[in-house]
């Protein structure tokens, strides 16, 4: 542990008090929130200086893990083509260069010469960050939308570039979020933002050349907007979503330039659905009457679906496995299912006798894996791709032939600098909790380094929340944490989505506490079974896992064990919950009711407030702490860590390091270059390695 001799800055304490509900927040860092005022940027600068002074002496432990972390990257890669029309489309990195190229070359051409058409190491020049978000080739191939950021705020311009000259056209817009081109190549659909709240809320038709019309404005505050086609390429669609209700409107692709926007089924509170097209047919998921979600289909004659009982059952619900997604084809469909937790891929044969007879399981051999669907563009493919990866085996695409049921592997990610599989090992463990619920948990380890004799250090990751689940992919970063003895493990916690639509029930809302006890139990669980050393514990969440990190941090000290956690990594962390949630101006805030609770309602106030980190930190002994944020991040402030640590810094009573990061050309996700990024998980790592005492091989 490094000395804490350093000074840590100390921030002015300016108290101010909201009455509300018979009870009074007190919030004594409220001045963090102005953005640009000089007595903020020298506060989180004075952060960031004495960041840097504490993680002194680790610069050759953050240049061992970077290059150990580099050795296992390939810098020179391709991804597989894919075609699309009469290309085949792919993607380069290049040695050195931080971005990906965009190519292209003719699909039906022996060795046919690749044609960039979009450089992102171009589009970063002179700028600290650089993202790309949409992406659409137009159906005659001939020009290409795409959406930039260049301060992270997830704030996406608009361009369309000519692919036979290489220029982008004059047509532009701002906050852009979705794009879908119609069938005649000159008019596009987008969404765009609310300034204020960030919200998806209004879609444009623009031909172009001229000036975008707007065709549809969402003014729910719940409901953002995202534009798409279906499959066959016969629609536009227009979804409408909150977290619990969502609606689809639809249009025919063709006749886009004159036409409107049909309701397909009108939105019902709590019920949910999406829709493709074949053949006449309009396919549909949904949990109406299914709370797992079932497919259904509406038949022959009927335009759209607004009588949702003349729906017909495809595949029918089945309660223990929820139906995430489906790819439609002409010939056949895909239904992505959960089992026990973990990705199934069902096909079923359009053209076997029953569609239901005899579908088959694509198999996967390991015990926790992650898997789904891949770039599958042709309508009438015969076969289908999907990606597959695991905690041990790195990512690689498959085509499976529908008729035969056999896969073959296209590529493979390769791990260069001596990477074996044999080498590690993965596990999938269930445990109950104090209520009875079985929760599931990964785990990975390197075999040679570990013993399950209680003496390892042990890696914690969760997040639990908004239904989404873990993903349980490759990561070649986490090789350096196996390689030096370190367990890592993910608890897949009550507010995921592991185990479908209860699973994230059971944790939102009003039993949200499910998600923090679920986490220290599981902590808990993996101590007494010998996979880690009690006082070698990391913790790590970000975002909604960044609340959950300072959740089961108060909830361990308020239990009597403040020494269950050893060190915390914290990334962009939600922990200001009761001042975020009451400002309706903020991105998100409105929305977000349905997962966290309406705060403006006294039962939803005093039980989100019983959680919030900000608002339960205690005069206490706290863990080794990194906490870090970024200056233009648009989906958790970066005041909400800074006031998190500025308050902290004042009650605790241990001199364990308080660390807090800003990068100051970033966002919700961090630097953009992959070089860049892989400089911050070395310096995370070097701060955890340094804390459980791990700095060596």
């Amino acid at each position: 542990m490094k000395p804490t001799t350093l000074t840590p800055p100390i921030a002015e304490r300016e108290p101010s008090t909201l009455p509300i509900h018979n009870t009074a927040l007190h919030d004594d860092y409220a001045w963090l929130r102005e953005k640009g005022a000089p007595r903020v940027t020298a506060y989180l600068e004075a952060e960031n200086a004495y960041t840097a002074a504490m993680m002194d002496g680790t610069e050759a432990l953050q240049q061992t893990l970077y290059d150990e972390i580099l050795s296992h990257i390939k810098e020179d890669d391709v991804s597989v083509p894919y075609r699309d029309g009469a290309w085949e489309y792919l993607t380069r990195t290049d040695k050195g260069k931080q971005y990906a190229r965009y190519l292209r070359k003719a699909a039906d051409v022996p060795d046919a010469s690749e044609i960039i058409i979009l450089d992102v190491n171009q589009l970063a020049e002179g700028q600290p960050f650089m993202s790309v978000g949409a992406l659409g080739i137009s159906p005659d191939g001939r020009l290409l939308a795409y959406t930039t950021d260049n301060t992270g705020f997830r704030q996406y311009t608009l361009h369309v570039r000519d692919l036979e000259t290489g220029v982008d056209l004059a047509d532009t817009a701002e906050r852009v979020g979705s794009i879908a081109w119609a069938a005649d190549s000159k008019t596009l659909f987008y969404t765009t933002e609310d300034e204020q709240t960030k919200r998806q809320d209004r879609a444009f038709r623009l031909e172009l050349g001229s000036s975008p019309v707007e065709v549809f404005h969402e003014q729910d505050e719940r409901f953002n907007l995202g534009v798409g086609r279906t499959r066959d390429r016969e629609y536009i669609l227009l979804d409408i979503g909150s977290h619990t209700t969502s609606e689809t409107w639809y249009m025919p692709s063709a006749n886009a330039r004159l036409d409107q926007f049909r309701l397909f089924a009108p939105r019902i509170d709590d019920e949910e659905y999406d829709i493709d097209h074949r053949n006449g047919s309009w396919f549909i998921r949904t949990n109406h009457e299914a709370e797992q979600f079932r497919l259904m289909v509406v038949p022959h004659g009927l335009e759209d679906g607004e009588g949702r009982e003349f729906w017909l059952e495809v595949l029918p619900e089945v309660p223990a496995s929820p139906l995430e997604d489906f790819d439609l084809f002409q010939n056949f469909l895909v239904a992505s299912y959960r089992e026990r937790g973990l990705p199934v891929l069902r096909v079923y044969d359009f053209n076997s006798r029953d569609l239901l007879e005899n579908p088959r399981d694509i198999a996967f051999p390991d015990p926790a894996y992650e898997a789904g669907s891949e770039i599958n563009r042709d309508f009438n493919a015969t076969t289908f791709r999907y990606g597959y990866q695991s905690l041990v085996r790195p990512g690689s695409v498959y085509r499976y032939d529908v008729a035969t049921g056999e896969s073959t592997l296209l590529k493979q990610q390769e791990v260069p600098g001596g990477f074996d599989v044999a080498n590690y090992a993965a596990e999938r463990l269930w445990f109950a909790t104090h209520d009875g619920t079985q929760v599931p948990v990964s785990l990975v380890y390197r075999k040679d380094k570990f013993a399950k004799d209680a003496k390892s250090p042990l890696y914690v990751y969760g997040y639990g929340s908004y239904g989404y689940p873990l993903p349980l992919g490759f990561s070649a970063s986490r090789l350096a944490l196996l390689d030096r003895g370190v367990v890592v493990a993910f608890a897949h916690i009550r507010g995921g989505g592991e185990l479908g639509d209860p699973w994230h029930d059971a944790g939102k809302m009003m039993v949200k506490r499910n998600t923090f006890t679920d986490f220290i139990e599981a902590t808990e669980f993996l101590l007494h079974e010998g996979y880690g050393d009690p006082k070698r514990v990391a913790i790590e969440g970000g975002s909604a896992g960044g609340l959950l990190m300072g959740a089961v941090v108060n909830f361990a000290i308020e239990q009597g064990k403040p020494e269950l956690f050893h060190v915390v990594l914290s990334h962009v962390p939600f922990v200001d919950v009761m001042n975020t949630m009451l400002d309706a101006s903020l991105p998100l805030t409105v929305a977000e009711y349905e997962e966290w609770g309406n705060p403006n309602e006294a039962d939803a106030f005093a039980y989100m407030r019983s959680y919030s980190p900000y608002d339960n930190l205690q005069r206490a002994p706290y863990p080794a702490m990194l906490v870090k944020t970024s200056l233009n991040d648009s989906q958790v402030m970066y005041w909400e860590p800074a006031k998190y640590v500025a308050k902290l810094r004042t009650l605790k009573t241990n001199d364990t390091p308080l660390l807090l990061h800003i990068n100051m050309d970033a966002g919700h996700g961090g630097a953009s270059g992959r070089y860049d990024y892989l400089k911050e998980i070395a310096f995370d790592d070097a701060f955890l390695l340094r804390e459980l005492g791990v700095e060596k091989v």
